[in-house]
C-alpha cells in the first residue's frame, strides 16, 4: 500500500484509482481524523482547496501548474479530507 499524503507515487489514470480505492478505505475509519466526513462538506472543501490552490503552492515556493497532472488530483482528493 502506497501513502495517501505523500502522492508522487500517482503517475497515471490507474495509480489514482488506487489512491481513490485507498481514501475509500481511510474514510471508514473514523479515527483517522478527517475534517470533512460528510460528502457535502467534502465537495465543499474540494472547491475551497482548488479556489485557493495558487497559496498551497507559492506556500511551497512553487508555481501552481497550468495543467494538473494525475498526482496533483490526488494531492486535490486528500487536501479535501481536511480542508476548511
Amino acid at each position: 500500500m502506497n501513502s495517501l499524503s505523500d502522492t508522487t507515487w500517482v503517475r497515471t489514470r490507474a495509480d489514482l484509482v488506487a489512491y481513490v480505492q485507498q481514501l475509500s478505505q481511510e474514510a471508514l475509519n473514523p479515527a483517522n481524523g478527517w475534517e470533512n466526513r460528510s460528502l457535502d462538506r467534502y465537495l465543499e472543501a474540494l472547491g475551497a482547496w482548488a479556489d485557493d490552490m495558487d497559496g498551497y503552492f507559492l506556500n511551497r515556493g512553487e508555481r501552481a501548474p497550468e495543467q494538473p497532472d494525475w498526482s496533483l488530483i490526488a494531492d486535490m482528493l486528500r487536501a479535501a479530507c481536511f480542508y476548511e
